[in-house]
C-alpha cells in the first residue's frame, strides 16, 4: 500500500546504518532521503513483498518493521534463510536477474521505500559514497549468509538459537534499536524454528534451556540479554563476520 505524506524520520534507520558501513556525503544523504520519501509504501504482517519467481524492477529499503527471506519446498516445508531488519535493503541489485530466487515476507507491519532501477542506478553513479555503502552491504550480507550456513550445518541446537539472538542484537545496534541490553524480537516460535532448522518442540525446549541458564529473557516480543558475553560464549559467537559494523 502506498504511504501518504512524508516523514523524514523514517529514513534515519537507513542513513544510520549506511553511515556505519561507509560514511555518506551530505549530497548522498540528501539524495537517498529524497528517493525514500518519494517511494514510501506500507505493508501489514504476513504479506509477500516479493514472491519467488517474480521479476524485480526496483530496490526496496526497509524503514521500519521486520521481514524474512524464505524458500519453500514442494511439500510445503519452509526454510527462513535470513531476516531483513530496519535499515536494511531487501533486494539491492536483484533486478540484474530475470527473477528473484526466493520470497520476502513481512513478519510485522512494515514501512519501506521502493527505488526504481533507473533512479537507483543514477544514485549509484552520482553519489560514490552511496554506491560504496550498497557494495559494503552486499559484502556484509554474503558474510552473514555464510554464517547462517554454518549455524544450520554445524552448531548444536542451543548454539544455533543463541547465535541467532547474538546476531540480531548486533545487527540492530547500529541503527539505534538496542535499548541497554534489550531489543525488539517480534518473531514467532514457528518462524524461529524455520530459521534454525529445528522443530517447534525442540526450539521451545532450547529457549527454555537458555532462560533457565539466565542467558536470555524473551517476553512480550522483547529479547533481553543480561550478559551478552556469556550468551556469545554459549553460542560460540565470533563477531568477525560483522566487522563492517564495528564503527558502531
Amino acid at each position: 500500500m502506498r504511504a501518504h505524506g512524508t516523514d523524514g524520520g523514517l529514513a534515519q534507520a537507513v542513513i544510520r546504518r549506511f553511515n556505519v558501513l561507509r560514511p555518506l556525503s551530505e549530497g548522498a544523504v540528501a539524495a537517498l532521503e529524497q528517493a525514500i520519501l518519494e517511494g514510501l509504501f506500507r505493508a501489514g504482517p504476513g504479506e509477500d513483498l516479493v514472491a519467488e519467481g517474480d521479476p524485480i524492477d526496483s530496490v526496496r529499503v526497509v524503514l521500519s518493521g521486520w521481514l524474512f527471506r524464505h524458500k519453500t519446498l514442494e511439500d510445503g516445508r519452509r526454510q527462513i534463510v535470513n531476516f531483513v531488519l530496519p535499515g536494511e535493503t531487501c533486494d539491492a541489485h536483484a533486478y540484474l536477474m530475470p527473477s528473484i530466487d526466493h520470497s520476502i515476507t513481512t513478519a510485522t507491519p512494515v514501512a519501506y521505500a521502493e527505488i526504481k532501477r533507473a533512479r537507483f542506478e543514477r544514485l549509484m553513479t552520482s553519489e560514490p559514497t552511496l554506491a560504496e555503502a550498497f557494495l559494503c552491504e552486499t559484502v556484509l550480507n554474503n558474510a552473514i549468509q555464510r554464517e547462517w550456513a554454518i549455524n544450520l550445518g554445524r552448531r548444536a541446537a542451543l548454539e544455533k538459537v543463541a547465535h541467532l539472538f547474538c546476531e540480531i542484537y548486533e545487527r540492530l545496534r547500529p541503527v539505534g534499536l538496542v535499548d541497554a541490553n534489550s531489543c525488539s524480537f517480534p518473531v514467532t516460535q514457528m518462524d524461529l524454528a524455520d530459521a534454525t532448522g529445528l522443530s517447534v518442540v525442540h526450539l521451545n525446549r532450547t529457549i527454555q534451556e537458555l532462560r533457565a541458564a539466565g542467558l536470555i529473557t524473551l517476553r512480550e516480543r522483547t529479547l533481553t540479554i543480561p550478559d551478552l558475553d556469556a550468551l556469545k560464549s554459549a553460542a560460540l559467537f565470533s563477531p568477525g563476520y560483522l566487522q563492517l559494523y564495528r564503527r558502531a
